[in-house]
């Protein structure tokens, strides 16, 4: 009982993004079959990438490697559709026989299918691979179709992410040298550093004299991630930048205070408006 009251309470891992889960997947389909290679591949027809690879004994593939599309194995499954491709013996199929990858390879086994974004474009290949002859099963066939299928949804999951990121942190500029960056919803450490990214990259990108960063629609975070924003005032006048925030509301000043961040050089103002007027904007207003 306590084992399993253990097993409980152990954290669930979170995955910040694509690459983090594919890793994780072969590791775990390296407790399911017992190949000595297990990959995943992107290839845009012209291509193909080793994005991530877990080897056993022998080395086969490394990460980031490339080759043109056209002599890989992994064109062969794509050809073949949604389906997956089986090939017991490389040196003795005529699919594989002739190609540099087999002969380089001196024989073995593959098992592949393509992996999918949701609008049916493909993105790549979940692919295992061996120097020597392997007994595939059904079993095995369906741990790539389910894995194929998983890694699809993830992608959309990372796809959507990065969009709702880009929209919840994008840089307005207002006129030259003067932009607005207003953070929107939950931030966590990941969001918190994608932002300063952005910031720091974009601030240099249009030359910016003044960022305006409009704190105001965060509806929560972590101390870490207040470190993290308000430590990106200090990024900000290391590259030339005048950083200005408004928006604050009394539970980030509190941790501002109990962080000992120094804010005592920085603009801060009430309102997006103030802000404008301290940098030298005026608003006519119309009768």
């Amino acid at each position: 009982m306590s084992e399993m009251l253990l097993g409980l309470s152990t954290p669930i891992k979170k995955y910040r993004n694509f690459d983090e889960a594919s890793e994780s997947i072969l590791k775990m389909m390296s407790q399911f079959i017992e190949i000595n290679t297990l990959f995943i591949a992107k290839n845009d027809r012209h291509k193909n990438e080793i994005v991530k690879v877990l080897n056993q004994e022998l080395t086969l593939l490394e990460e980031g490697s490339e080759l043109p599309f056209k002599e890989t194995f992994c064109k062969l499954s794509v050809d073949k559709g949604r389906e997956v491709l089986i090939i017991s013996d490389l040196a003795g199929s005529d699919l594989t026989k002739d190609l540099d990858v087999t002969k380089n390879l001196g024989g073995g086994c593959f098992i592949g299918i393509p992996i999918f974004y949701e609008n049916g474009e493909n993105y790549g290949t979940i692919c295992g691979l061996d120097a020597k002859p392997f007994a595939f099963t059904d079993k095995h066939v369906e741990l790539f179709e389910t894995m194929a299928s998983l890694l699809s949804y993830v992608l959309e999951l990372d796809n959507a992410n990065k969009e709702i990121i880009h929209l919840s942190a994008p840089i307005v500029p207002i006129t030259k040298g003067v932009a607005i960056l207003p953070i929107i919803g939950d931030i966590s450490e990941y969001r918190a550093e994608k932002i300063i990214h952005t910031a720091l990259s974009s601030s240099s990108e249009l030359s910016l004299q003044y960022l305006i960063i409009d704190l105001s629609g965060i509806l929560q975070m972590n101390d870490d991630v207040s470190f993290h924003l308000l430590n990106l005032v200090q990024m900000l006048k290391l590259i030339g930048v005048t950083p200005a925030l408004t928006g604050i509301r009394p539970d980030l000043a509190m941790k501002a205070v109990q962080l000992n961040l120094d804010l005592k050089d920085v603009m801060i103002g009430g309102n997006l408006e103030e802000i404008l007027h301290r940098i030298g904007f005026t608003l006519n207003r119309s009768e």
